[in-house]
C-alpha cells in the first residue's frame, strides 16, 4: 500500500511518502497561501505518487483536538481524495524533526522540518501496522 502523511499547518503543509513499512520520505512541503490552492497542490501530489491511504497527523487527546479534526475533515473534502484517511499522533513531532536537523539553522522555514515531522508521523503510524 502506498501512503502519503500530511503534517498540516497554516503555512506550510509537510508531506512524506512510504510504499514499503521501513522506508518513509520526506516529500517537498506545500507553501501554503490559502485553503484552495494548498488542497489543489496536495491532491496533485496525492495523484502524481498514486497513493491508496493518507495519513494525518493530529494533535490527540488535548482540548484542541476535536477542533482539528474539523478543520482537517474539512481541508481533505477540499482535496477530494477517495481513498483511505488515518490519523495518527503528532505530538512532538516538530520538536523530533527539530532535534533530526540539529545541525541546520533551527529557523529554516522552507517546508523540511513540516516534511520531516510528516515523516516521524507516517513513521509512528507504520510501526503499528
Amino acid at each position: 500500500m502506498k501512503y502519503i502523511a500530511i503534517d498540516l499547518g497554516l503555512k506550510r503543509v509537510g508531506l512524506a511518502y512510504s510504499a514499503h513499512k521501513d522506508i518513509v520520505t520526506p516529500l517537498s512541503a506545500v507553501q501554503r497561501k490559502n485553503r484552495d490552492q494548498a488542497a489543489r497542490d496536495v491532491k496533485k501530489v496525492l495523484d502524481e505518487w498514486e497513493v491508496d491511504a493518507v495519513v494525518v497527523g493530529i494533535p490527540m487527546g488535548g482540548s484542541s483536538e476535536d477542533e482539528m479534526r474539523r478543520r482537517i475533515a474539512h481541508f481533505m473534502n477540499l482535496v477530494d481524495f477517495k481513498g483511505k484517511i488515518f490519523y495518527e499522533d503528532e505530538s512532538n513531532s516538530s520538536i523530533e524533526a527539530e532535534s533530526i536537523m540539529r545541525g541546520e539553522i533551527k529557523q529554516i522555514r522552507d517546508g523540511r522540518i513540516d516534511s520531516i515531522s510528516a515523516m516521524i508521523i507516517l513513521q509512528r503510524f507504520l510501526a503499528k501496522k
